[in-house]
This record gives C-alpha cells, structure tokens and sequence, in this order.
C-alpha cells in the first residue's frame, strides 16, 4: 500500500449545498475551547460544499472548500488553542481554499454547517474532541464511544427532501417543495443547535441535489442519533390535506438487511458499532436484525412524540405513525423518521407551508417532540442524559428541615434512602448534620 494511503488517519466526505453561484468567501476563522472540544468556526458569505480528513505524523485537520477563497479580512488568522497548536490556510490553483488544522495530538473532528439567522452570516463549525494516540486507527464509530466518556452531544440529522434537479412537489400556487423543506429544516437546526447537549447535522443546506441513499449515508457518516427527513405530500385530489410521519415498514427493513449481508464482504463500514464483513452469516445476520429492530423500536417512538407535537400547531392525516419502504429510512443503526409536513397541493396547506410564522411553529413543534423524546430515552454518555438525571432528581427529591433529635440513619429509614445516598447528593463528608438546615433526599428508587 502506497504511504500516502497510509497517512489519512480518517476521511470524512461530509455534505454541504452544492457549488453556488459565485466562489465562498471565508471572511473570518474563530476558535473556542471548553472542558470537552475545541471548536473552529470559518464565518462565510453563503453556505458551502466542503471536504474533512485527517492526517497523522504530524497530526492534522484538514478542510477544502471549493469554489472558496480565504479573503484578506480574515487574515492574520488566530493563535492556536486547545486541540490547535496553529491554524494555516492557502487559496489553491484549482479554485479551491484548504484551511490546515495543526493539532498537538490525534483528535476526533465533527463538521457542521449553521445557516445565516439574520444577525451572523452562514458558518462552518468544526468540532474536534480528543481521541488519544491510538485514535488515528480506530473505526469511525469509535468517534462517538471515545466521547462518551466526557459527556458528548446528541446529533440529530436533519434532511430536506429533494433539491437541485429534483424540485419535488409542486403547489397549484408555485410552491416548491425542495424549497419549503429547507425552510423548516434550517429553523429546525437552529432550535436544535441552540438547545444545550444538541448538536444538527444538515444533508443539505442549499439547493443541491443529493441521492436518497447517500442522504442515509451521511448521517451515519456524522455519527448522528436521529435522522429526520423533511417533506411535504402532494395528492390529485386537492381536498387531501395534512400531516404524517413515517418509519421503516418491516419488508424495508428486510431488504436493506439483504443488502447489506451480501455487500458485507467489501463493506468497511460499522453496523450498531460492530463489523460485519469478518462474521459468518448467521452471526452477522443476528447482529444486523439486532441493530435494525432497535433502531425500529427507536423510530417509533419518536416518531410518536413528533406527532404528539405536530397535532398541536396542524391538521393531521394519520393518527398513528406509519410504516412504508421508503429508502432514507433503512439505516440499520441510527432511528429515523420521514415527516411530510402537509399536502403542498392542498391550497390551505400551501398557504401555511409559504407562511415564516407556521414554518417556525412547525420546526418547534419537530423540535419539542425530539427533545421530549430525548429526555426520556436519554444515550448513556451523553450531555442530555446528564441533565435528563438531574431534571428527575430535581422533579422527585424533597426537602427535609434537619430539627432536634434527628439523625442521618433515622432520616434515611424515613425516606427509605440510604445513608450514603443522602451524603453524596448533599455533599456531606460524614453524618453530622446541624438543626436548621435543609437535606435535599433522593428518590427512593436511586439508593
């Protein structure tokens, strides 16, 4: 194998809009750290299609971006912090920018793009979370378990049906539906990148095209929790109006698995975090129909709780969700659901899909029923599980006024807590207590 195969550590083809009009200019380069990541933002003058990899000896991330250019504002660029030691850039001859991250060791990154919200213009958001000396080597999914033990953020991928050559549906109005889609799916990403523990993954941030399956693939590729494509129906009969929400049927679920065993073989690829391609088939039959029924289970119900939610602002079509083949929904490890909106040929529905105010509600609505789903079903490791415990334990402690004769043991039996519960949640460093004070007691479920 050539060396240069060698020295890509890891390769990430991550999905931006198509080439627009015009070559993207890289205006400004930002860099933050916090306990967990170090991020780099590159402000933009429109959104972009860009290209992530690593390099290893010495440790390097690696952006292209193309047709872009590194404008003279931006420059000097920022010190390195953090994971960064420096930050180097260079306008190429083939049109393209390439942005160099040198890091003082191997570090695990994430990209994503933030739509311009009025007040900031669109950026590109690298995320880089240590991975230790042996990261280079190891799976992508590996990226997700190394920062579950700092507490990482949920991904939710976010897919605006259609676009580019594929316009969709259209309303007896004009109405696209490529471009209504993108509409609430960027209001979506901002609610979900303002909430704490949420991080959203775009397929698509502008008009470009992008096949269904890849669509799928990308957001495996970012690792994400939830994948969530954006629609809106369309019927000959124009009475037909309102919204459903759609998983994988089993007979979806049951090609894809045939697929993928008969593709097992050349397939690098991880399934639920485990390869395939060195099991027998009945064992890596058995791995895959666990993977697939979970997600399933999963999709179903956040599905439901997006519906709960959708009810609420929209007429709704189907009470229950749906089950159909459709091919974005046969990852067989990340819980996905398809939501078509509204009719776009329904004069009503279309008239809500053009309105800035129900899109917004509707991206809420999409949003609430995520994070509702979330708090409840919470992936070990991560931000929202974090605060998913401390909400219960906010919900079900009580209180206690420490008064004359009380004693630890005693308050404990009272409660049926124990002891060393009592101390760890109050911070006591033994069982004195002092008449007056307040004892936060647990639940009695968590001694």
């Amino acid at each position: 194998m050539p060396s240069i195969v060698r020295s890509f550590a890891l390769i990430f083809v991550l999905a931006g809009p198509s080439a627009l009009a015009g070559t993207a200019h890289v205006n400004g380069v930002r860099i933050a750290t916090d306990a967990q990541k170090t991020r780099v933002a590159l402000d933009l003058n429109q959104s972009v299609e860009h290209r992530l990899f690593t390099l290893t000896n010495p440790h390097r991330v690696v952006i292209d971006i193309k047709p872009g250019r590194m404008m003279s504002r931006a420059l000097p660029l920022p010190t390195g912090r953090g994971s960064v030691t420096r930050i180097r850039s260079a306008n190429r001859e083939d049109g393209s920018v390439r942005i160099v991250l040198d890091l003082k060791q191997a570090a695990l990154p994430k990209s994503f793009l933030l739509a311009s919200d009025g007040q900031r213009g669109d950026r590109l958001v690298i995320d880089l979370v240590s991975a230790g000396s042996t990261a280079s080597s190891a799976p992508v999914k590996s990226a997700r378990q190394s920062a579950d033990k700092v507490g990482r953020d949920l991904v939710v991928a976010i897919d605006p049906g259609h676009g580019g050559k594929d316009p969709g549906a259209r309303g007896g109005g004009g109405t696209r539906e490529k471009d209504v889609v993108l509409h609430i799916a960027r209001r979506l990403a901002a609610q979900i990148d303002r909430e704490v523990g949420m991080d959203a993954y775009m397929t698509r941030n502008g008009d470009q095209f992008v096949r269904l399956r890849t669509r799928m693939e990308r957001a495996r590729a970012a690792q994400a929790d939830l994948f969530i494509s954006i629609h809106a129906d369309a019927f000959r009969d124009s009475r037909v109006r309102g919204a459903t929400v759609y998983v994988l049927s089993a007979d979806g679920a049951s090609a894809e698995a045939d697929r993928r065993l008969a593709e097992r073989e050349n397939a690098a690829d991880l399934v639920g975090g485990v390869k395939l391609n060195d099991k027998d088939d009945t064992l890596a039959s058995v791995l895959l129909d666990l993977s697939q029924n979970a997600s399933m289970s999963a999709s179903i119900d956040v599905g439901e709780s997006i519906l709960g939610q959708i009810g609420g602002i929209t007429k709704v079509r189907k009470s229950r969700v749906q089950q159909a083949p459709f091919l974005v929904l046969k990852s067989p490890d990340v819980p996905s659901v398809l939501i078509e909106t509204a009719f776009i040929s329904n004069p009503t529905d279309e008239r809500n899909l053009t309105s800035e105010a129900h899109r917004e509600k509707l991206a809420g609505a999409i949003f609430t029923g995520v994070k509702r789903y979330f708090y409840e079903n919470p992936p070990p490791g991560t931000r929202v599980a974090q605060l998913s415990a401390g909400l219960r334990l906010a919900q079900s402690s009580k209180r206690h006024l420490i008064r004359n004769g009380d004693t630890l043991s005693g308050i404990a039996s009272r409660y049926k807590v124990s002891v060393k519960r009592i101390r760890s949640v109050n911070k006591l460093r033994d069982d004195k207590i002092v008449v007056g004070k307040v004892l936060t007691i647990p639940p009695s479920q968590d001694i």
